[in-house]
Parts: structure tokens; C-alpha cells; sequence
């Protein structure tokens, strides 16, 4: 290895390190960094290291977890000491086992766990060449361990091509570029290996190898001719290509004089991913074994492997220049006789078949269809629209290619590829393809999420809708006018039903009595064809008030999630949110939600996070759910997605009022208002609402909550489909109560009852019984309300609701009783708005206490009362940055950065920007120090 001291010295130390570590090389092809991989793993070898070696491949890098399963396969005996949710989670992706795929963090974990219980018995010392043609969820899982080896005993050392895009890109490993060797160093090498070389040549050769050393090595024996006696070439036939393209050039000039016999063996071989280099270790269990092929060896395309004896390739270029030389006919017949070695392997024997077949065949389309369901259901998204169009390609039927094509484009919008999905609708080329039930989602995804146009969405999704329902009434295949259907056969349930899905889901976010009356009129019209899914999405999404009684049960019971298509769980999770039994789905969200947005269904993923962060909010993580929403925001923002942008900061806007950050909640409330009114959304229009009601509220602006709430529904009365209606009882009530509408408020709380909101969901019977409680004319009653809304087996499940509660029912009792009765519901008001990080509902509280005789105590004061983003602002504040500067930095106007700082200021104690920087280093050391679990995990 001359001219490689720098990179020898770093990789020894690398492979000696007793602490565990991750290393990715990074160079052109033939650069050397498979010699250098040997060189590390050898020496860890001897250091007492179990080496595991795996090798991207190409031809497998659209098979879901085939790079993973290579990596792990040797070390799968060890799964036995797993705890049963790993064992579950490799068995899952391994298909070992039945049962959900896991995600990302859970798969993570899971491997994780199995390299850490192998390396008990001796350190390992992971060894992964060609990273760059891992599948993506192999990357990512492998990204993951990667990134946390810290303390333990594993390595890991990659090596990716540096001229080819790879998922390690972003991957924020630590990097090794190995580059080319200098003049001295390439001349040295040269001459080591080809001595007798003539100046002419040998100079030709340097300047056309640019230092790469496989080029070095190769271009001489180009030069000097093959084996059997042919006329040498000259290597600047190739003048001004690259080195790697110079090489792929000399292995192909050998590969042409290979017996077809042999040729046809190494295609084979290559097709199936043999692997590349001697030190890639066993070949993984199935996989092609080549034949009869000595005469390759000899012209210096394979090498033995000698811990197997299997033939092997030399250099992935030699892999890929076979297959670029095979003519089609060659190709489909390999890939024919590898589907046949695969016909065990569901989705290998697929992605072989879709090669090998060229004319319709149903019967391949079949088993695409099946491998697609199987990718998507672990996490495959992307490539199951891969297969899904492939068996639209070969179906022998105008039916079955439309409808494949349609699926294809169902979860091509779902994986956020909302632009693929047009396209693969416009390949249609059937009769009315572009009235199809198909192209009417494809482009009511499109207008939905990425323009919020509720109005076209519903229009056309209805049309459609509309028709199928005239022709159920005229009788099958005939319009009611007695012509033929627009699709000439019977559309099938999983079509419609992700037809009705569209237009429920259009529906709720239009908030639109008329639009809502339209869908449940079409529903109806469909009868039985309209399965138990539509119709708990239809009566929870709509309007709780008056159609969510009674189905807390069937949205239960259909709560078994593993198994379950992504987008289906997220639609039972938005019946759950809407019935407030969102909580026992979340552990399942947040197991998959991060597989989805890596390589799965990234807009189902997208409206999972907003579950889980609604799920935060209402159990009173606030600051894990501000979290969740710079999340959500970020990959709304990445896919083009505006409506679930908007919707992020909606609640982002909700999360701010309800800590007191009103300022910032209100410019979130401006924004989120002026993109949704105009286009009628009023689901967001009534979210940003109820945070502009909550940031009065927090205030003591209470006239101003009072003219929010009002905006949302009229007291008395809980507008029709207006989902926040029922969600902001508790805030008109409080906002009628302080500004003297007694009668308002009275009425409001009753209105609740008759309504039997207690009977829809937990949360509404704390909030009913605490509005009755606050509006009670005397004090038995207010008395009785209080407990039933305490005493509910649910209340502690909605922190901050019931801290509201105990704060008006303790004000009362003080006035009513006295400052000592009032004590016992005041102080663990106080305690809970703390807790929360409610800081003006805190000081609200405090001050009563303190009415009520308690002597003051202090606010807490700890960093989880500064949130990021004011921390961020005070770090650079006390910096001596000014707040125009400080805005540039942070893209925040001036304003809402003197904003953030007039809330800091008063939390941390002070009244200067001078006292900044000490109160920010005492609050730091006053900071309680993490526990050792999570200091090991961060």
C-alpha cells in the first residue's frame, strides 16, 4: 500500500481504539479502499476482533433490509438473549416472524441489541464495503447504530464511492477521504508491479491513471494484450474519460473474450449479487453460486474467496461491466433461472421475474403485486410503486393494469411522491383513463395537501363518488341513465374505500356543513357497499357533538394495529384524537412513524406525527410536543406539503399560548389564518382560533378570548361540524364567566350537557362538569360538578384542563368560604401549571394563594421554563447582538424577538439585557444534571 502512511496510521489507531467507534472512507472507484478495509480488518483480527463483513450490491439495493440482513445474518444465533420486542423487530424484518415492522428507532434498537449481545462473547468489528448501493432502510438502521457505538465494543468501518450519491451522504458519520497517490507514489507502484514497462508507455500509463492505483495495475496489462495472443490496445484510446470509466473499458475488453459458456455464469452471478473482492466473507445463504468459470479467474475478473473457495468478483466494476455487456435476451434468461433459484424468497424471486418477463404475463404481475404489499407493509413504500407499476406493465387486462397502476399511485401520494403519481396515472392509457377513480385521487391528493384547494378536492373526489352510487341504484356496469359506467366494471372496495377516505378527510378539513350534508348523502346513497372504517371516520371526523357517541367501542376494537396498512392506522388514530383515546396508539405511532418517513408512506407519516404531538399536548408533554412539531414542520416543508405545514403551526400556535409565549402564538395564529381563510379550510381557520382564544386567556385578556371563542361557535349552541366547538368549552365558558356574561356562560355549560357530551369522550365529560361547576348558581351544585369532573377515572389524562378547573373551583370556594377551604384545590393547581410550564395560569394561581393566606413562593425556575427557541434567543441576546441581529439569525422579525426576551426576563429574574448572561450561566448550574441512562443515551 504505497503512498498510504496517513490513512495506515488512522486506521490502526481506528481497529486499536479500545472505545467503540464509526469510520466511513470515502474515494473514487478503484482508489484502494477495499485494501484498506482489509488492511483494518486484518489487524482487528489479530487484535482479538470478530470481523463481519458485508458488501452493498446493486442489483439488491430495491430489496427492503437485504444489506441489513447480509450484516446481521452471521450474528443472528444471538437473538436468543434479546428481550422480546427485539426479537420481535428483527424477526419482523427478517421474515422470521409475522407481525408489524418496526421503526426505524425500534429496528435500531433491535440490531443494537444483537451486535452488543454478540460482542459480549469477543469485541466485533463490523466491516461494510459499497455502502453506497444499500437499500435505504438498510442504511438508515445502519446510520442509526452508527451514530451511538460510544462505550461499547463494536466497530463499525464503511466505504462508500465518492462519484455515486449514497444515503450515507447525510448520514453525519465520521469520514476518512482517501484520495489519489501523488506522482512519486504512483510511479513507485507502477514500477513494483510492471518493471519492464518502455518509458513511452510508462508515461502514458501514469498520465492516464491519475494516481488512481486499480488503474495503475490494470492499464499495463490492457496495454500488453489478453491472454490469448490478441493485439495490445492502446490505454489512450479512452483520452480525457476517468479513470473508473478507463477500467470498466479494460474489464469489458476481457470479459468479450470469455467463452459464452463462462459469460453467462458470471451474469448470473452478477444479476444475483455474488460478491466483489476476497474478504466480503460467506456467501449469504441462496445466492448464486458460479460454475465452471477458472477461465475468468485467469484473465483477472474473478478471485477465490479463501475462507470459502467460492468464486468472487474482483472489483465491482468487473460486476457491472458484465451486466452492461449481456444483450437483454441474456439478461432476461439469468434473471429467468435466478427467479427460479429464488422461488422460496417472495420479493427476490419478484424483482427476478420483473426482469426476466417481457410480454404480459399475469400470472408474474400477481406475485409483483404481492411482493409490493409485502414491501409496503415493511416499510418499503418506494419500492413497492417500483413493482406495483412493473405488474401494471405486464397485466394481460386493461382492468387489472388500471387498477395496478392506480394502487401504485395511491401509495406513490402517500410516500410524498405526489408528482409520481400523476405521472404514472397519465401512462393510462385506457378509455376515460383520466376520469378514473385513480386519476381523481392522484390529482385530489395533489390539490389537498400541497395547495389546501378543499373546494376541487371535494368536488371531484364527490363526482366520482356520485356516480358509483347512481350506478348502484341503476344496477352494475350501467350510469342511471343507462349508459355504460365510466370504468366499465365494478369498481372494487379497496378503491372505494380509499375514495371515501379522500372525501371524508377533504370534508373535515372544509369544516363546511353543506359539503359535510353532500358526503353523508353519498354515503348513504353507496349503502352496504360502504364498509365500518368509512363509517367511524365518517360520524368521528365530522361532528362529534352530534354523531361521535357510541363509538369509542368499535374504534377500540379495531385498534389492533400490527398488520395494518400505514394510512389506516393513522385514520383509526385521527378517530381516536377526536374521541380523546388517542393515548393506548401512540406507543404504536411512534414505533413506525419514523419507518414511514425514511422509506415508507412519508404523508401518512407526516399526519402520524401530528397525532403523537397532539397526543403531547393533551397529556402535557409540551415541550416533547414542540419537539414532535419542528419534526412535522420540517418534513411539511421539505415535500411540498403546505396544508400540513400550516396545520403544524397551528398547533404550534396552540402549544405557545398555552405557556404563555402569546406573542409568538399569535403571529403563528396570523399566519396560519391568512393562508387557510381564503382558501376555506375551516378546520385550520377554527384551530388558529381557539389559539388566539388561549393566548387571551393567558393574558387576562379575557373580552378578547371571549370574541375568539364566539368566532368558533355562538354560546349556547355548538356550531355544526366545527370540530374545536366542543374542543374551546372550557375557554368560552372562562372567558363569559370574567367578563360578567353569566347568563352566556350558564347556557354554554348546559348546552354541553344536553348534548351528552360526557357520553362522547373523556376529556368532554371533565370539561362539562367543570363548566358546570364554574357556572352553578349555588354552591351544592358547584360542589356535586366539581367532583364528578375531578373524580373522572380519566382526569389526570388532561393535566391542564383539570388544573383550570381546580383554579376557578378554588377562587370560588375563596370567596364563597374562605382563604383556608380554598388552599386544598388552589395548591395543586399551582403545582400542576408549573409542572407544565403554564407560566401565566401559574402566576394566576400563586396569586391566589397568596389571597388566600399561603406565603408567596417562588416561580420554578428551571431550563425546561425557557423553551428552545427563547434560550436561543437569550444565548445570542446576551452575546451583545441586538434584536435586528438577532432576527437576521434566526429568521424571526424584531418584534417577536423583543417579544421572546420580555418573557425571558421576567422567568429568569432579571430586568436588564446587562444581567443576561450570569442569570443564563446560573440557571445552567442551577440545572439539575441528566440521569446516567439518559447521559448514555444522548
Amino acid at each position: 500500500m504505497l503512498g498510504r502512511n496517513g490513512e495506515r496510521e488512522e486506521l490502526a489507531a481506528f481497529a486499536r481504539s479500545v472505545e467503540g467507534r464509526t469510520l466511513l472512507l470515502r474515494g473514487e472507484t478503484g482508489v484502494g479502499k477495499s485494501t484498506l478495509l482489509d488492511f483494518t480488518a486484518e489487524l482487528a483480527a489479530l487484535d482479538g476482533r470478530l470481523v463481519v463483513r458485508a458488501t452493498g450490491v446493486e442489483a439488491e439495493s430495491e430489496l427492503p433490509y437485504a444489506g441489513l440482513h447480509q450484516l446481521l445474518y452471521p450474528l443472528l444465533p444471538h437473538t436468543a438473549g434479546l428481550d422480546d420486542t427485539s426479537r420481535a423487530a428483527l424477526g419482523a424484518v427478517f421474515g422470521q416472524a409475522g407481525g408489524s415492522p418496526p421503526s426505524l428507532m425500534t429496528l435500531g434498537i433491535a440490531a443494537l441489541g444483537l451486535l452488543s449481545a454478540a460482542a459480549v462473547e469477543q469485541p466485533l468489528f463490523l466491516v461494510l464495503d459499497d455502502a453506497q448501493w444499500l437499500d435505504d432502510s438498510s442504511a438508515a438502521v445502519c446510520g442509526f447504530i452508527g451514530r451511538r457505538l460510544t462505550g461499547s465494543r463494536l466497530k463499525l468501518l464503511l466505504a462508500v464511492r465518492s462519484d455515486i450519491a449514497s444515503p450515507f451522504d447525510t448520514a453525519a458519520l465520521p469520514e476518512l477521504a482517501v484520495g489519489p497517490l501523488n506522482e512519486e507514489d504512483s510511479a513507485l507502484l507502477l514500477d513494483g508491479h510492471h518493471p519492464s514497462l518502455d518509458r513511452r508507455l510508462r508515461r502514458v500509463v501514469l498520465d492516464q491513471a491519475q494516481g488512481n492505483p486499480l488503474a495503475l495495475l490494470e492499464l499495463p496489462r490492457h496495454a500488453a494484450g489478453p491472454a490469448d495472443g490478441q493485439h495490445p490496445a492502446d490505454p489512450r484510446s479512452l483520452h480525457g474519460a476517468s479513470p473508473s470509466r478507463r477500467l470498466q473499458h479494460i474489464y469489458g475488453t476481457r470479459i468479450t473474450g470469455l467463452a459464452a459458456t463462462v459469460r453467462a455464469e458470471l451474469l448470473k452471478g452478477a444479476l444475483d449479487g455474488v460478491a466483489a473482492g476476497s474478504g466480503d466473507g460467506p456467501v449469504p445463504a441462496g445466492r448464486y453460486r458460479m460454475r465452471d468459470v477458472d477461465e475468468a479467474v485467469v484473465r483477472g475478473l474473478l478471485v477465490i474467496e479463501p475462507s470459502t473457495g467460492e468464486f468472487a468478483f474482483r472489483h465491482p466494476l468487473v460486476r457491472s461491466s458484465v451486466v452492461q455487456l449481456a444483450t437483454p435476451g441474456q439478461r432476461r434468461e439469468a434473471h429467468r433461472t435466478l427467479a427460479q433459484l429464488h422461488r422460496g424468497d417472495l420479493e427476490r424471486r419478484a424483482a427476478h421475474l420483473a426482469e426476466a418477463t417481457l410480454d404480459p404475463d399475469e400470472e408474474v404481475a400477481r406475485v409483483l403485486e404481492a411482493a409490493a404489499e409485502s414491501a409496503t407493509r415493511r416499510g418499503g413504500a418506494l419500492t413497492s410503486v417500483t413493482w406495483l407499476t412493473r405488474a401494471a406493465e405486464l397485466s394481460e387486462h386493461p382492468a387489472e393494469r388500471s387498477r395496478r397502476l392506480g394502487d401504485a399511485a395511491f401509495i406513490a401520494g402517500h410516500a410524498a411522491r405526489l408528482g409520481h403519481a400523476r405521472r404514472l396515472l397519465r401512462a393510462d392509457h385506457g378509455p376515460d383513463a383520466d376520469r378514473s377513480p385513480a386519476a381523481a385521487l392522484a390529482s385530489g391528493y395533489q390539490a389537498l395537501y400541497q395547495d389546501g384547494d378543499v373546494c376541487y378536492t371535494h368536488r371531484q373526489i364527490a363526482a366520482v363518488v356520485e356516480r358509483l352510487a347512481e350506478r348502484r341504484v341503476a344496477g352494475d356496469g350501467q350510469d342511471a341513465d343507462g349508459t355504460d359506467s365510466t370504468d366499465g366494471s365494478e369498481i372494487a372496495d379497496e378503491v372505494l374505500d380509499r375514495l371515501l377516505a379522500l372525501l371524508l378527510a377533504t370534508s373535515q378539513f372544509a369544516a363546511d356543513r353543506a359539503l359535510w350534508e353532500r358526503t353523508h348523502a353519498l354515503l348513504a346513497a353507496l349503502g352496504d357497499r360502504v364498509g365500518e372504517r368509512a363509517r367511524i371516520y365518517s360520524a368521528t371526523w365530522s361532528d362529534v357533538v352530534r354523531h361521535g357517541a357510541g363509538w369509542t367501542g368499535p374504534v377500540e376494537r379495531a385498534a389492533d394495529l400490527p398488520g395494518q396498512e400505514p394510512w389506516d392506522v393513522a385514520r383509526l388514530a385521527v378517530s381516536a384524537y377526536h374521541l380523546d383515546v388517542l393515548s393506548p396508539l401512540r406507543p404504536h405511532l411512534q414505533r413506525v412513524v419514523s419507518r414511514e418517513l425514511e422509506t415508507g408512506a412519508v404523508s401518512t407519516g407526516m399526519v402520524m406525527l401530528h397525532l403523537i404531538m397532539l397526543d403531547q399536548m393533551g397529556v402535557g408533554e409540551w415541550e416533547a410536543a414542540e419537539r414532535t412539531g419542528g419534526r412535522a414542520l420540517r418534513h411539511s416543508d421539505e415535500h411540498g406539503h403546505e396544508l400540513f405545514a400550516q396545520q403544524t403551526r397551528a398547533y404550534l400556535a396552540q402549544i405557545a399560548a398555552m405557556r404563555g409565549q402569546t406573542a409568538a402564538a399569535r403571529e403563528l395564529q396570523a399566519v396560519v389564518d391568512a393562508w387557510a381563510r381564503p382558501r376555506g379550510i375551516g378546520f385550520l381557520t377554527q384551530l388558529a382560533d381557539a389559539a388566539g382564544a388561549t393566548a387571551a386567556l393567558s393574558d387576562g385578556d379575557y373580552e378578547g378570548a371571549y370574541l375568539q371563542a364566539i368566532g368558533i361557535t355562538a354560546p349556547g349552541a355548538f356550531r355544526p361540524y366545527a370540530h374545536q366547538a366542543s374542543r374551546t368549552l372550557l375557554d368560552l365558558v372562562e372567558a363569559a364567566v370574567h367578563t360578567g356574561r353569566t347568563a352566556q356562560a350558564r347556557a354554554h355549560a348546559l348546552a354541553a350537557w344536553d348534548a351528552n357530551l360526557p357520553a362522547v369522550s373523556p376529556r368532554l365529560a371533565l370539561v362539562t362538569h367543570g363548566a358546570l361547576a364554574m357556572t352553578a348558581d349555588g354552591e351544592q351544585e358547584a360542589s356535586e360538578a366539581y367532583t364528578l369532573a375531578v373524580d373522572h377515572p380519566a382526569a389526570a389524562r388532561f393535566p391542564f384542563e383539570l388544573a383550570r378547573i381546580r383554579l376557578a373551583h378554588g377562587s370560588r370556594i375563596r370567596r364563597v368560604q374562605g382563604a383556608t377551604a380554598a388552599r386544598q384545590f388552589l395548591t395543586p393547581a399551582v403545582d400542576a401549571f408549573e409542572r407544565l410550564g403554564a407560566t401565566a395560569w401559574a402566576a394566576r394561581a400563586r396569586a391566589e394563594l397568596r389571597v388566600s393566606g399561603v406565603p408567596a413562593r417562588p416561580a420554578a425556575r428551571t431550563t425546561s421554563l425557557l423553551t428552545w427557541q427563547e434560550r436561543r434567543i437569550a444565548d445570542l441576546a446576551a452575546g451583545g447582538l441586538t434584536n435586528k441581529e438577532i432576527g437576521e439569525r434566526t429568521r424571526l422579525s424584531p418584534r417577536t424577538v423583543s417579544a421572546h426576551l420580555y418573557r425571558v426576563f421576567p422567568k429568569l429574574g432579571i430586568t436588564t439585557r446587562a444581567a443576561l448572561r450570569d442569570a443564563l450561566t446560573s440557571l445552567d448550574e442551577d440545572a439539575p444534571a441528566p440521569s446516567s441512562a439518559l447521559a448514555q443515551h444522548c
